[in-house]
């Protein structure tokens, strides 16, 4: 832990810091499974009441977990990052149980913006596929 309110974090302790501070995350069950400058990869395991009325996980659940790891990745740089535009393509449904992961790197970066795409997988089973674009910010992580 840094003394300086003017200290920032080091990248790796910027995505804690934001899960520790993301009441929806916890809920879900969001588990960091890895993150470094630029990368972060999250896990998540399928409860029931995450289901859908076809007792299949519902869409906003994969979504959810992409996002996180979109913004935790995009804020290792340091400065606050905010999402402008995100997509999701939805490959196969998810049941009950499933433990997936969500996978990303900043791939693009260009003046204030960043881009990238995440891998939502069960296994090594590709199950969706998130793009999105961020906006850095000029605040910092303290």
């Amino acid at each position: 832990m840094q003394n300086s309110s003017h200290s920032t974090l080091k990248p790796e302790d910027i995505p804690h810091k934001m899960l520790s501070q993301d009441a929806f995350s916890t809920w879900l069950g969001v588990e960091i499974i890895e993150v470094k400058l630029g990368y972060c990869k999250l896990g998540l395991r399928i409860r029931k009441d995450l289901l859908n009325s076809m007792q299949k996980a519902h869409g906003a659940i994969t979504y959810a977990l992409a996002d996180t790891a979109f913004g935790f990745a995009a804020n290792t740089y340091g400065k606050f990052a905010v999402s402008i535009e995100t997509s999701i393509n939805h490959i196969e449904a998810l049941e009950e149980g499933d433990y997936i992961t969500a996978e990303t790197s900043v791939e693009i970066t260009k003046n204030k913006l960043g881009f990238q795409t995440v891998h939502i997988k069960k296994e090594q089973e590709l199950v969706a596929l998130f793009k999105g674009v961020v906006y850095r910010t000029s605040k910092n992580w303290v």
